[in-house]
């Protein structure tokens, strides 16, 4: 089983910047990929973005250009750095992993984003 551990989420202003952190435990060895997914209240969770073990990367249409996901395999981390954040990024925001071949099945407990003036 593989442990993910979010940090870095809190309050910011409109255009201002957060970034978050997840640092995965457990078995580490079985991860491919790593992502961040987000659910604000009454939406569906939405991917944001997701990052490979080879460094492929995937963003959703309302994040790029504005965050960057980026990963230490050495530490087993997955970082997500917010920048020009909107009032519509207010979410909780999940760390997510997966092993080869399948989908997201690891999830971190969620910090919370809020973009308010």
């Amino acid at each position: 089983q593989v442990q993910l551990v979010e940090s870095g989420g809190g309050l910011v202003q409109p255009g201002g910047s957060l970034r978050l952190s997840c640092a995965a435990s457990g078995s580490v060895f079985s991860i491919y990929a790593m992502g961040w997914y987000r659910q604000a209240p009454g939406k569906e969770r939405e991917l944001v973005a997701s990052i490979t073990n080879g460094g492929s990367i995937i963003y959703s249409d309302s994040v790029k250009g504005r965050f960057t996901i980026s990963r230490d395999n050495a530490k087993n981390t997955v970082y997500l750095q917010m920048n020009s954040l909107k009032p519509e990024d207010t979410a909780v925001y999940y760390c997510a992993a997966a092993p080869w071949g399948k989908p997201f099945s690891s999830w971190g407990q969620g910090t919370q984003v809020t973009v308010s003036s």
